[in-house]
């Protein structure tokens, strides 16, 4: 039940504690009022339902007092908290007439408003003359919540008249009005000045709770009219949540604290002297339970100790009940502070135990129930095993706990014979036995015996010795190539009654049925491990784990797998001519062998898949991580790429380098291989086995398109392969049919077939228009471009030259892209940097003129830190990851967010997965194999550089948790996959 205010029905509940036992007999609740016993048979306006009291026809005279519930069942009572049941109500006042004030001016007074009976809180107000004109509270007047007197400092002339005390009770609403008091002047002067005389006063010691409202009020008469301040006594500020209200009469302290205790001081003050009133604000608090017992079980003869402990101001003091009936200290039972103990339990002392903390502020119950046990032994559920193998020269427990109430005493037999304890066997107080150093002769049957009081139970079990079990060939460490199988072995002897399992780990965790890789291969003594088509990542420590019934045992062994070197990392171009190229790179893994040397590669959009290039230093060895690329063609847009080559063989190439474009053979423009009213005809030269005699030579033939009649020219050079045919005649770009013949000393061979050329052409003489670019990152930007709407030249594409300034010209790049593109994305380029840009059309004459350029400033890099300090946590398949995140310098671009790019390790998919956030989530798939992880920062300026590689290994289910190294590198890169390509037809061939 709760306290409770009311001035309708009442309605109280009881809820009977429920106890352990399956089916217990309630009877009805017992309740009392004011420690009487309600005889609800006697009583028609109270009555029970389902426990709860209900009250009607509520008395206010009757029914006020304190009232608590008795719920008992057969483990015994227990007491509720006591609520008290109060009526809220407000008398009328006294009919009567009120004497006139009568007050000089200037003078202080205070009207009385003579509250009548009431219970419940109340509010005051004031009406002035007729309602509704209150009187308004200011410096100089001031209404008392505590007296609910009308206080004036100092009464003017305008205060003349009738004022009536209004009283509302807060919980019933009801509101009464004294009769009115008239406020007259006299006529026999005015009052002179005097110093202020404080009328209301808060009291000397004012309890507060915790959390409550504390309010204090303090007033004045004076003339001049007071003025009040407030203080603490240790001069302390006030904190901000004080508050000051009625030009300082009442002083408000919400959520009342610990450290608002203390003195306060009201000071009333005018030019004729000042007054002072004092009091002390104490902190209480209800009891709070700190420590309480719990329902307890104990053996008949056992102690009970039970202690409670609780936190309250003032302290609270403790009383203990049984079965709703107060403890006092007598013979076995001892109550003293909080605590209560009872020796040499009976089953008389079964029950519910209740502990009371109690002060003046509020009481508290805490309620448990003791159980007191009285039973022979029983083994059931705890019984020696019925046969126990044990090694030989080991330690044997044998433990007997039988369920005893009180304790049973123990008697062990080996066979029928009384087991005699020695050095090698022990016996413990609570009846385990213990035998060390086992022999064969310590096989047999064991009885544990158990009695008390009340019985004698009994239980058996054999013991079986068995020799030692013992690795004769265990697994050795080993050097092995990528690709390779081997086996590991993993044989035993052991004492044939046992049962033996093998099992294998590798690098802590245990080696799962089903993997392709590995296989267990033996007998019943053998569990070796073969495996098949070993990689890289089987390298590390393997342990073979052979159980027995008695004893485990491994064996460990240390797996080095060589392999080829992996991909070097981080290949950039940095220097560039017009026929040369200076590369340089990062080693990757050797995997178990040194690097011996590097080989590079390159492609161009004309060669068919990467070649192998000419370099300086020619033989790049190991140690070596620069080299410069030697006889490359100017103008040519070239990628790179670098292999590591070790004793095992050639690694996997480097990702690809960024694409980058020789330099122009000349100073400021290109110089066609060919001029107009030229027509260039080259072909494969044939071979000296195939020509078939001496006097070897070509016959050329060709004709303008559309004419019938050949042209032909021979040449006796046998190894020529291009003839220049010169006519200022010639149109630019005119097509032309050609074929080439052989003869030697015996005569003409067979002519090629007939192809179409064109005659050398001019440069476009239009330009593009409506050119404009915007910045896309830190190192791309992209134009865009009309195309030409007419040009009587052909046009093959659009060249785009890039330049940092007009007085750098070393600076400039140039981009080309086919006649039918209008936009390129440049890459490359500096971050934050201003570029300026030009479009012209081309062919194979060289470039058109160029449009005036624009501008266009790059967009700031982006941060060059990685994310740091990465964590994971990996449970089942759900892996969560938290960084550090990146904040960007000045100079760089503001993070947008974050890109993970993780791939299976034995795949080379990149899936990626962009976040907002330093945290993220993935589901990864069942496959067993390992996941790669690299987390970037996103940016306008780009993608920043990649964390350390982040590996997740898949065998585990467990939760995993790991945190990423405190630095930051490049991170490794994919290797690139070659597409294949099909190569063009040469212009001519040639039989034999």
């Amino acid at each position: 039940p709760t306290n409770s205010l009311h001035k309708s029905a009442v309605y109280y509940s009881c809820l009977r504690r429920v106890t352990r036992v399956s089916c217990v007999l309630h009877s009805r609740p017992l309740w009392s009022l004011n420690g009487t016993l309600i005889n609800l048979g006697l009583d028609r306006r109270r009555r029970l339902s389902g426990g709860n009291l209900i009250i009607s026809s509520l008395d206010r005279y009757q029914d006020v007092g304190m009232y608590q519930c008795m719920a008992f069942n057969a483990a015994g009572a227990v007491l509720s908290r006591r609520a008290s049941l109060q009526f809220a109500y407000l008398d009328h006042f006294k009919v009567h007439t009120r004497s006139a004030v009568s007050v000089r001016e200037g003078q202080g007074v205070v009207l009385l408003c003579g509250t009548p009976t009431s219970s419940g809180d109340l509010t005051y107000a004031w009406v002035f003359n007729e309602y509704p004109y209150f009187v308004q509270q200011d410096n100089r007047r001031f209404v008392s919540q505590q007296t609910g007197n009308l206080y004036i400092a100092k009464v003017e002339a305008s205060d003349v008249g009738n004022y009536t005390c209004v009283v509302m009770n807060s919980v019933t609403k009801g509101k009464v009005q004294s009769s009115p008091t008239s406020l007259i002047l006299r006529t026999d002067g005015v009052m002179g000045e005097y110093e202020p005389k404080i009328e209301v006063n808060f009291p000397d010691n004012v309890p507060a709770a915790k959390g409550s409202t504390v309010t204090l009020e303090c007033f004045a008469l004076g003339n001049p009219v007071p003025e009040i301040t407030w203080k603490r006594a240790n001069g302390v500020p006030f904190p901000s949540k004080v508050k000051m209200k009625y030009s300082n009469a009442v002083l408000e302290i919400p959520s009342f604290q610990q450290e608002d205790t203390g003195g306060y001081e009201c000071v009333a003050e005018n030019k004729m002297g000042k007054n002072i009133a004092t009091g002390r604000l104490a902190f209480y608090a209800k009891p709070q339970w700190m420590q309480a017992m719990k329902d307890t079980a104990l053996a008949i003869e056992e102690r009970l100790y039970w202690e409670c402990r609780a936190n309250g101001k003032p302290k609270p003091s403790y009383t203990w009940l049984k079965n709703g009936q107060q403890l006092l200290s007598e013979d076995r039972i001892r109550v003293e502070d909080g605590v209560l103990s009872v020796s040499a339990l009976t089953l008389s002392d079964a029950g519910m135990y209740q502990c009371v903390a109690e002060n003046k502020h509020g009481v508290i119950y805490f309620a448990a129930e003791l159980m007191v046990l009285a039973s022979p032994p029983d083994f059931t559920g705890n019984v020696l095993r019925a046969l126990l193998k044990a090694k030989a020269g080991t330690t044997v427990t044998l433990e007997c706990k039988p369920q005893a109430y009180p304790t049973a005493s123990i008697l062990w037999k080996k066979g029928n014979l009384p087991i005699q304890t020695s050095e090698r066997i022990t016996l413990s107080p609570d009846g385990t036995l213990r035998l060390a150093n086992v022999s064969k002769s310590d096989a047999g049957s064991y009885t544990c015996f158990a009695r008390n009081r009340f019985g004698m139970s009994s239980t058996t079990g054999r013991l079986l010795v068995t020799d030692p079990t013992g690795i004769t060939q265990g697994p050795v460490d080993m050097e092995i190539i990528v690709g390779e199988s081997i086996v590991l072995p993993c044989q035993v002897t052991s004492d044939p009654v046992l049962d033996i399992s093998f099992s294998w780990a590798f690098n802590g965790q245990l080696i799962a049925k089903g993997d392709g890789h590995f296989e267990l291969v033996g007998g019943v003594s053998a569990g070796d491990l073969m495996i098949r088509n070993i990689q890289l990542y089987h390298a590390g420590k393997y342990i073979c784990v052979v159980d027995t019934d008695v004893e485990s045992l491994s064996a460990v062994a240390v797996l080095i797998v060589k392999g080829p070197p992996s991909p070097p990392e981080s290949v950039t171009v940095e220097e560039v001519t017009d026929s040369t190229a200076q590369l340089a790179w990062s080693p990757g893994r050797d995997n178990g062998s040194p690097i011996t040397h590097y080989l590079i590669q390159t492609r161009t959009p004309f060669t068919v898949g990467w070649q192998r290039v000419n370099t300086v230093p020619e033989l790049i060895d190991g140690n070596t991580l620069t080299a410069t690329v030697v006889d490359l063609n100017a103008w040519v847009e070239y990628e790179f790429r670098v292999l590591a080559k070790n004793s095992v063989g050639v690694g996997e190439p480097s990702p690809v380098s960024v694409k980058t474009r020789t330099e122009d053979a000349g100073l400021c423009c290109v110089v066609p291989d060919a001029a107009p009213a030229e027509l260039v005809i080259t072909w494969e030269p044939v071979p000296e086995e195939l020509q078939n005699g001496e006097s070897f030579g070509y016959i050329i033939a060709f004709r303008a398109f559309g004419e019938v009649s050949w042209t032909h020219v021979a040449t006796s050079a046998p190894g020529a392969s291009r003839y220049v045919y010169r006519n200022d005649s010639i149109a630019p770009f005119s097509p032309f049919h050609v074929k080439v013949g052989t003869y030697n000393s015996k005569g003409q061979g067979p002519f090629s077939p007939v192809v179409t050329i064109y005659s050398a052409e001019t440069e476009p003489s239009g330009m593009p228009a409506g050119v404009w670019a915007r910045s896309v990152s830190a190192s791309e930007i992209e134009v865009n471009w009309q195309p030409l709407s007419f040009s009587p030249e052909r046009v093959l594409g659009y060249e785009v030259a890039y330049w940092e300034d007009d007085t750098k010209p070393e600076t400039m790049g140039k981009v080309r892209v086919p006649w039918n593109q209008t936009s390129v994305t440049v890459s490359g380029l500096a971050g934050n940097t201003q570029y300026f840009l030009t479009v012209s059309a081309f062919n194979t004459a060289g470039t058109g003129p160029f449009l005036p350029a624009i501008n266009v400033t790059s967009k700031k890099p982006p941060p060059s830190q990685p994310p740091l300090n990465v964590e994971w946590t990996l449970i089942g398949s759900e892996l969560s990851l938290y960084w550090e995140p990146v904040v960007a310098t000045e100079s760089e671009s503001e993070v947008t967010g974050y890109q993970l790019s993780y791939r299976r390790q034995r795949h080379k998919e990149v899936n990626k997965l962009t976040t907002a956030n330093s945290t993220a989530e993935l589901t990864l798939g069942e496959e067993d194999d390992d996941y790669i992880i690299h987390i970037q920062t996103l940016s306008e300026g780009g993608l920043g550089p990649a964390s350390d590689p982040i590996r997740i290994h898949q065998l585990s289910k467990l939760v995993v948790h790991s945190r990423g190294e405190n630095h930051s590198s490049t991170a490794s890169l994919s290797t690139y996959e070659p597409t294949a390509r099909t190569s063009p037809p040469s212009p001519c061939s040639f039989p034999s």
